[in-house]
């Protein structure tokens, strides 16, 4: 048995069928009195820009919609994300972001400015949703802010200001305007992003250029609430706050370490007048640009390919964490993987810019892969965002009008709520292998993590989409009892929840055998399975 730490190392080609042999049982081992980092539950993120209808008509209806909906947002929506426990939500973009202007989106509707999303098909953005109604979701659901400020067509007074309305005492001028738009107690700004891929869309920016700029952000764009994050008066009386913002710099969109090297170098040098709290990292599934694969009728090869190309978040996260750990050593500045998923080629007949695509089984296999990279990476990985949350590339959610369905990824992040803040357990087990022509890849992938709750949980992934797995672990330091769970499965991996057929792809229960200390499952293929293991 050898120790399984990624997945990012792929065999070289040896079949040309398309079917896999029929392979000897898994031994797993999973050390339950053993220990590791928390699984921080904002790796569990999400993200919503101003793109397509991934907010109107995703989440935005208005309050005049047949729709039902609390103050214009859609309650079926805001009923399926409370179930996924959303740590965070990362609005308003995306590229969207740095060509947004706050004040478009406060005040009466009726007299917003209607503008033109550039970065997005050209549509026309009536600003019905904007910092309120952001604000106002976010409370329905539970979650935290992570705001990303305009660094590309903006300015440093602007985030400021924008800062102030959100954050700032109702008897400052920013904190009344807030007041009298519904809001009179200051927000919670949990994260603050400085600026989206400034070295692409954000503005082109050298690293050496960001950095100077990041510099101001980070020292003028101040949270205001002083019960979240108290002052930094270097002078003495400060009040230290019970939670302060994290502001998170731009970083890397591939392997290049430009960027990190210029962000962390400034970061080991920084003084009190400036600092940030995460760097973040964009790394996309879609094989080659523009994304060509179709997220519907596609066959193994494809699938195989896919799963290929999402192993390379592994090389990422390792390249630019040895970056990090040069000048970060004790792991303070988390690596925020703040853009990830499955971009595939846009449904046939949708528009231009929407990234409007479906959601399959193997999209939910490849978001078990990247949560359990991030998992085993959990003491620098502390917080993702899966692109988007609803209707936009790997969506959690899609609707049409008055309809709503759950996709299989939404399905695959419910079953790991349990993994939100747990502790990670060392496990090891041999991965297998499974072959599709020249494509060669690890078989099996799981986790595990002692609860919140203080159950034992383990996560089981079967790639192989044509034969099962047994699976026997040895779970060391506790006498086990029993152990149940659910597996998350289909005929196809190309098997999507429709309108029609929204249960096409749902966890079902899975049998788990506990005999003489030993813990058997069989992995269907194609599949994901959670188990909880009682003592």
């Amino acid at each position: 048995m050898r120790a399984f730490f990624g997945m990012a190392a792929i065999a070289g080609a040896m079949l040309c069928g398309a079917a896999s042999a029929q392979q000897a049982p898994i031994a797993v081992t999973v050390a339950a009195n053993g220990t590791g980092p928390r699984i921080d539950r904002n790796i569990f993120g999400q993200f919503a820009e101003n793109l397509g209808t991934g907010v109107y008509g995703g989440v935005w209806v208005g309050e005049g919609s047949s729709i039902p909906n609390v103050r214009g947002i859609r309650t079926d929506v805001v009923t399926a994300l409370r179930a996924l426990k959303v740590p965070s939500v990362r609005w308003p973009g995306g590229c969207f972001a740095d060509e947004y202007h706050w004040r478009d989106g406060v005040g009466p509707r009726a007299k917003r400015a209607v503008t033109v999303n550039g970065s997005w098909g050209n549509a026309l953005e009536k600003n019905d949703f904007g910092t309120d109604e952001f604000f106002d979701f976010l409370g329905q659901i539970g979650s935290e802010a992570y705001i990303s400020v305009n660094m590309g067509s903006g300015s440093v007074k602007e985030a400021a200001d924008w800062m102030a309305y959100m954050t700032a005492d109702p008897g400052t001028t920013s904190g009344a305007e807030r007041a009298a738009n519904g809001h009179r107690e200051p927000y919670r700004v949990k994260f603050l992003g400085i600026g989206n891929e400034s070295w692409s869309c954000g503005g082109a920016y050298t690293p050496a250029y960001y950095v100077d700029e990041m510099k101001r952000y980070a020292r003028f764009v101040r949270n205001l609430n002083l019960k979240q994050n108290g002052t930094d008066n270097p002078a003495g009386g400060s009040v230290a706050g019970t939670d302060p913002m994290q502001r998170i710099a731009v970083g890397p969109g591939s392997p290049s370490t430009d960027y990190t090297e210029a962000v962390m170098r400034a970061w080991k040098s920084h003084d009190w007048a400036w600092n940030i709290e995460g760097l973040s990292m964009h790394n996309y599934t879609w094989v080659s640009w523009p994304p060509k694969y179709a997220s519907t009728g596609f066959g193994e090869r494809e699938y195989a390919t896919l799963i290929k190309d999402t192993l390379k978040m592994e090389d990422m996260i390792r390249i630019h964490s040895a970056v990090m750990d040069k000048y970060d050593p004790d792991k303070k500045v988390p690596l925020v993987i703040d853009e990830w998923g499955v971009w595939l080629a846009k449904l046939p007949g949708s528009r231009d810019g929407f990234l409007h695509q479906q959601n399959s089984m193997r999209d939910a296999i490849i978001a078990s892969i990247n949560l359990n990279m991030f998992t085993r990476h959990a003491d620098r990985v502390r917080m993702t965002a899966i692109a988007q949350m609803v209707n936009v590339l790997q969506a959690m959610i899609l609707t049409d009008g008055p309809k709503m369905v759950l996709t299989p990824t939404y399905h695959l992040f419910k079953m790991y709520v349990p993994f939100q803040d747990a502790t990670r357990l060392p496990i090891s087990f041999d991965a297998g292998t499974y072959r599709f022509g020249d494509v060669s890849l690890p078989r099996i992938d799981a986790i595990a993590a002692r609860g919140t709750d203080g159950k034992l949980w383990i996560a089981l992934t079967n790639v192989d989409p044509n034969q099962p797995a047994q699976v026997n672990a040895r779970i060391d330091g506790i006498a086990m009892r029993t152990a149940s769970g659910s597996v998350l499965t289909a005929d196809r991996v190309e098997a999507i929840n429709s309108y029609d057929q929204p249960n096409s792809v749902v966890p079902r229960p899975i049998a788990a055998r506990v005999d003489g200390g030993m813990l058997s499952v069989t992995l269907p293929p194609k599949s994901v399975t959670v188990l909880s293991v009682s003592e």
